[in-house]
């Protein structure tokens, strides 16, 4: 089977394309929003001395902190105004997710409809605020003991309000701006922003790897095993991404007067890696987020416990690979019912007439489901937890200065893979209404 990408590539032409302006039109708002948010990337927090700042990012810019600046598109490292990104926002939603799944008043307001969707949208957007608030106070915090507080340059209560505000300020506007570009524009908003800021990193750390060859710290023999590891890695994702499991699924006949309806036969496809890309983001955001606030408020270098604890969990040890992998394939199964809910899934099919092959309808077709997912997500936890461990052991081995994570290498991949289909969707439609349209103009002309 021929994927979108694929299909795209040996329907598209620039005729049809030209003419599709609703395809054309949602393109540029997106493309517009995607620089809008470049350019608030580069917009400086007040009170912030740049040159103190980036003196001090550069002695910690291969750790951690510059794992998340990867992910901020550089903007911790220049502590701009969206400094934290769209993360807050996936944390809620996330965090809604899971409470909805365990709640039956969130779970009932789900399948209410589009009136449920939007309320729980809005309890995701409180509880951004919220997370944004403390996150932003954390930094502002952190900014002012870091490097004894030289990157600041008034220290004080004022400092932190404004730096919160700002913050908070910045990644409301940034969850707005994904949800503008998902209903007027191309693909999934948030994805977008966070592809955006990866991929614009992309071209200065291969500029750092040549840069690097040429001074003779990395042998050239490495350069290009690290190329030839990223395009097998690529491939082996879009491998892994388009693999399902096909569950045979039949619909009975039915005699309608003289006419015989049904008897066909579909398939049910079950994606190996049915979470995507969420549960090693829930992964990372669980192990990293009380290793960032002690950077960030500097016990780590006091000893003690929480010095023993920085130290064992740095980026790349051992013990920080064990649990982020193991956190992995926790994350991978906790997530799975939520993004595949077999009991809903068996109930469409009873509705539309369908059934599985020896299965009875209802409970027994959930519980076969279930069955199928739980053997299969073991293939994709394993996938993703290899993808996001690989890049993150060869880091801590060689001495590359950038961050290049498997997260953020999924993200690459995949945010393009969703995009193209979305772009494929919207010609076929394009193409269809104009089919259409001249069938009613050839049907007025010969009445």
């Amino acid at each position: 089977m021929a994927s979108a990408t694929e299909q795209l590539a040996s329907q598209f032409n620039w005729g049809s394309f030209s003419k599709a302006k609703d395809l054309k039109s949602r393109l540029w708002f997106t493309l517009f929003a995607l620089i809008v948010y470049r350019l608030g990337t580069h917009i400086p927090l007040p009170g912030i001395d740049a040159a103190a700042l980036a003196k001090l990012f550069a002695q910690k810019q291969t750790g951690i902190l510059g794992m998340f600046d990867f992910f901020a598109g550089g903007a911790i490292q220049r502590m701009a105004i969206f400094a934290l990104s769209i993360t807050p926002y996936i944390t809620a939603s996330i965090t809604l997710q899971m409470i909805t799944f365990s709640s039956p008043a969130l779970t009932q307001l789900k399948k209410e409809g589009e009136r449920g969707y939007r309320k729980i949208n809005q309890y995701t957007r409180y509880l951004t605020v919220i997370i944004s608030i403390i996150q932003g106070y954390f930094v502002a915090v952190g900014l002012e003991r870091l490097g004894g507080g030289g990157a600041v340059i008034n220290p004080g209560i004022f400092f932190r309000a404004t730096t919160t505000i700002t913050l908070v300020g910045g990644t409301v506007f940034l969850m707005w701006l994904g949800e503008q570009i998902t209903a007027r524009g191309i693909g999934n908003g948030t994805s977008l922003i966070i592809y955006a800021a990866i991929v614009v990193r992309l071209p200065t750390a291969i500029a750092q790897l040549l840069s690097l060859g040429q001074q003779g710290a990395i042998s050239t023999f490495f350069i290009i095993l690290i190329m030839i590891a990223a395009v097998a890695l690529v491939g082996f994702i879009v491998f892994m991404e388009r693999a399902q499991r096909r569950i045979l699924v039949q619909y009975p006949k039915r005699q309608v007067g003289q006419k015989i309806y049904g008897g066909d036969s579909t398939h049910l496809p079950l994606k190996v890696n049915s979470t995507g890309v969420i549960a090693a983001i829930c992964a990372s955001a669980l192990i990293l987020f009380p290793i960032t606030i002690m950077n960030f408020l500097g016990t780590n270098n006091s000893g003690g416990p929480s010095a023993d604890f920085a130290r064992y969990f740095q980026h790349g040890q051992p013990l920080y690979l064990i649990t982020y992998g193991a956190l992995i394939i926790t994350f991978s199964f906790v997530l799975l019912f939520m993004v595949v809910n077999p009991v809903d899934t068996a109930e469409n099919l009873r509705k539309a007439g369908g059934f599985l092959p020896g299965m009875k309808p209802g409970k027994n077709t959930a519980d076969y489901i279930k069955y199928v997912l739980n053997r299969i997500t073991v293939l994709g936890a394993v996938y993703v937890t290899f993808i996001c461990l690989l890049p993150d052991f060869l880091i801590s081995r060689s001495s590359i200065p950038f961050y290049f994570g498997g997260t953020g290498l999924l993200i690459a991949v995949t945010v393009p893979m969703d995009t193209i289909s979305q772009i494929h969707s919207h010609m076929v439609a394009h193409q269809y209404e104009g089919l259409m349209r001249k069938r009613r103009v050839k049907g007025a002309r010969r009445k």
